[in-house]
């Protein structure tokens, strides 16, 4: 039986083509849903790009000949319309949220009963309003396309126990045949000894061969930095290899995902020269209370958001060869290394450069995958961040770009992935992690 889905505002400018992902049901939008979207539409930001989509996707739908008060049918089988209550409410003010929320919420319980009580779910990403709407009777959900539940996400490290012999032989050879295997590209391996749990070797599933392949970690480090775990080991290796070109690494605040980054594409980039430029980058997003407008020129304006990529950079250059405050400064002025915010990164090509975008869980699947196609020939794409430490009122730990690039990438050959899960900053700053 189909079922009547009433679509809240916050769906439509998540994803717009949300009304196409209900299969052969029914899917409703509210006409008030229509006047918020229409509030929206002159922002320069993804929100309100969204807003501009579905306002066109709606309009298209009507010019093929349809009638959104009567209903669309849509290719999936299933119909859109517009919603208009028989009896509207009188709303204080276009822009009452808490009215237009009531008023969408009276709009489902129309439908539902001017349908014959045919099941009717509201689906909204607002989770009080799914409460409210719960409590009055209404069966609400949230808008499930593109989430990935944090706790279930794949670390990228696995263990396997093996005969001590085998181990030995991967560390003679370099590699250890796994035709049976069932693991992900570049899935990261700690191979223990099955007698000895002390006897350990790490690896990484090469899925072409049906092999495991020692790490190319330098022993020494890079730029000054040794990896201080396993996972960094891993993270590392997956970072200066070059026949990965996507990397996503999760992890709490101070488990290094920043900073060996940013070691590994100075490397890349600097010293062995594979690539033209380091783009370094992060969404300009205020952790609690903005101070305002800032003076000065674009880059004066900017210093404050890329200072934490500025701190990890001065301390690498402290602890590396080139000694002396702010020694990265020639390389910035040369164009070796460029900073900027992704404010603008739309409409860019950028081939043969190594790019990091810290801070990508303030990220929606779209400002995402706006980034990726941007690659070019020869670029390397990083994206690093924390689940658990989310600034951007429109994605949760589950919707946010970075955990779904990360499980959406998890069986193709060109990326890699790890869960950094020690916290290596300080022993302040692991407690505070994990106790506060």
């Amino acid at each position: 039986m189909k079922k009547n889905y009433v679509l809240d505002t916050n769906v439509l400018l998540h994803d717009p083509r949300a009304i196409f992902r209900f299969e052969d049901n029914n899917v409703i939008i509210p006409i008030y849903v229509i006047e918020e979207v229409d509030q929206f539409k002159r922002e320069g930001s993804e929100r309100g790009r969204n807003a501009r989509q579905i306002a066109r996707l709606l309009d298209e739908l009507r010019d093929q000949g349809g009638s959104l008060s009567k209903g669309i049918t849509l290719t999936s089988g299933g119909s859109l319309r517009v919603a208009v209550p028989l009896k509207q409410p009188q709303l204080p003010s276009a822009i009452d949220k808490t009215a237009m929320d009531a008023a969408i919420l009276q709009t489902a319980f129309d439908c539902r009963e001017q349908d014959g009580g045919r099941p009717t779910v509201f689906v909204t990403m607002d989770t009080n309003l799914r409460i409210r709407a719960d409590a009055l009777g209404m069966v609400s959900e949230n808008y499930e396309n593109q989430r990935v539940d944090v706790e279930s996400l794949d670390t990228g490290v696995k263990e396997l126990e093996v005969d001590a012999g085998e181990i030995d032989a991967f560390f003679q050879e370099g590699r250890l045949p796994l035709r049976d295997a069932i693991l992900p590209p570049n899935h990261c391996l700690l191979l223990r000894d099955r007698g000895n749990p002390s006897h350990t070797a790490l690896g990484r599933y090469d899925a072409t061969r049906k092999e495991l392949v020692a790490l190319k970690t330098p022993r020494e480090g890079v730029m000054g930095v040794r990896p201080r775990n396993k996972e960094q080991s891993f993270a590392i290796d997956l970072l200066l290899d070059e026949s990965i070109r996507l990397v996503t690494l999760v992890g709490k605040a101070g488990t290094g995902k920043t900073l060996i980054a940013l070691a590994a594409g100075l490397k890349r980039t600097v010293e062995d020269g594979m690539y033209t430029r380091m783009l370094v980058s992060r969404p300009v997003m205020p952790l609690g209370r903005d101070i305002g407008f800032l003076p000065g020129d674009v880059d004066e304006k900017l210093n404050p958001w890329m200072q934490p990529i500025f701190d990890n950079l001065e301390f690498l250059f402290s602890s590396g060869t080139r000694k002396g405050p702010r020694a990265y400064a020639e390389l910035l002025e040369s164009g070796q290394l460029q900073v900027e915010p992704l404010t603008y990164i739309r409409g860019r090509s950028l081939p043969a450069q190594f790019m990091i975008v810290d801070e990508a869980q303030n990220l929606t699947p779209h400002e995402v995958k706006t980034i990726i196609t941007r690659s070019g020939d020869g670029t390397k794409i990083v994206l690093t961040g924390d689940p658990g430490q989310i600034d951007n009122p429109y994605v949760d730990s589950a919707s946010n770009g970075l955990t779904i690039a990360a499980d959406a990438f998890r069986n193709e050959k060109v990326s890699g992935h790890i869960v950094l899960a020690k916290g290596e900053r300080s022993e302040l700053a692991e407690l505070a992690a994990n106790l506060l």
